[in-house]
């Protein structure tokens, strides 16, 4: 016989080397979070109103946003009042239950927001809820002072 000595491939293997396993999970771990940001939907920035006592955040189908230069935004891009209420017909046509969130800038007049509300719901979607920052901690309350 050529070659020598013969081998055993026989024996049992009595533990496993999970170093590949963990630097594989390390990098495609730091795959994911550098591709994170890209995957993340454009987003307009509002200066919020704040509120101590915020309910529950509605699930909602339509995004209404109005920036501090008057500008409206329907799920993230831009529209004209008269495309908003195109779009918002659409969706309530797709769906009778469509709930709205309206974010709107604390600088608008309050008057330019309730316009925008009157479009939402002159449309057909009954349930809106306005979007706010909560505050960390509430505010007390004034005491009026006693005569």
């Amino acid at each position: 016989m050529a070659g020598g000595a013969q081998q055993d491939n026989d024996e049992e293997i009595t533990g496993i080397n999970v170093t590949p396993l963990v630097d594989i999970v390390l990098v495609l771990l730091i795959i994911f979070m550098v591709t994170a940001n890209f995957i993340v939907r454009e987003t307009v920035e509002v200066d919020l109103p704040r509120a101590a006592n915020g309910g529950e955040t509605v699930q909602g189908l339509v995004n209404v946003v109005i920036d501090k230069d008057g500008k409206l935004y329907f799920d993230g891009t831009e529209v004209a009042e008269d495309e908003l209420s195109r779009k918002v017909t659409e969706a309530v046509a797709k769906d009778k239950d469509t709930r709205a969130i309206i974010s709107a800038d604390q600088a608008l007049p309050y008057g330019r927001v309730m316009r925008l509300i009157d479009v939402v719901k002159g449309q057909g979607i009954a349930k809106f809820a306005l979007n706010i920052q909560k505050d960390a901690a509430p505010v007390p309350a004034a005491v009026p002072a006693a005569p």
